[in-house]
């Protein structure tokens, strides 16, 4: 049984990479370092044709949102090992998975102090992508590397020019309840974001 420990302690907190290497093994899930992804942090695929369980995680994240991606799309192949497609992706089965799975990192002191204290609220009602959660999202980022590190919608002020990966440029307007309303420079047309999107703030700002 092949150990992927070494290789996993690249991208997760050294003490999970064990327990993760064990998982890969006993799945037979072919576990794959991901570049960046802007829609998505990880991914699942189910067994199809030739193809056994298949996952993959950015590499660009660090190690503890490595480690809750890496959880979130394990809860995802334990719910289809029993359920198959009969289940919603993150109903009452996947979020009970995903509390069962990330038990061992919890009780093991994996994560820093602020981290455990959002992940454990953030636990209560595990959503589609811990960015659902503004607090755990702000805690983890807190651990990104700096040089590396976007801006967040909301620090930004009104009317400032930013841009997105991928390269579309906005202008932030007024907030509308939850989100804020931008205007695409190009096209002009109105789009919401959510205040923890991640962005880069572009030189000057117009009225």
């Amino acid at each position: 049984m092949p150990d992927y420990s070494s290789a996993l302690s690249k991208y997760l907190p050294p003490m999970a990479a064990p327990v993760i290497s064990q998982w890969i093994n006993d799945n037979a899930c072919h576990f794959r370092v991901s570049r960046n992804r802007v829609s998505k942090f990880g991914d699942y695929r189910p067994p199809y044709g030739k193809h056994g369980h298949r996952i993959s995680v950015n590499q660009s994240l660090n190690p503890y949102s490595f480690l809750i991606t890496t959880v979130h799309e394990f809860a995802h192949l334990k719910t289809w090992n029993t359920y198959r497609n009969l289940v919603k992706p993150h109903g009452p089965e996947w979020k009970a998975n995903f509390r069962l799975l990330m038990q061992p990192f919890l009780q093991a002191a994996v994560f820093p102090a602020d981290i455990l204290a959002a992940l454990t609220a953030y636990m209560d009602n595990p959503a589609a992508s811990s960015c659902a959660d503004e607090h755990l999202f702000r805690q983890l980022r807190e651990y990104d590397d700096a040089d590396n590190r976007f801006q967040t919608l909301d620090q930004l002020p009104d009317n400032a020019l930013f841009s997105i990966q991928g390269g579309r440029v906005f202008q932030k307007k007024e907030r509308l309840r939850k989100r804020y309303r931008c205007i695409e420079v190009k096209t002009l047309r109105s789009y919401l974001f959510q205040p923890i999107a991640e962005v880069r703030m572009l030189g000057g700002k117009e009225e």
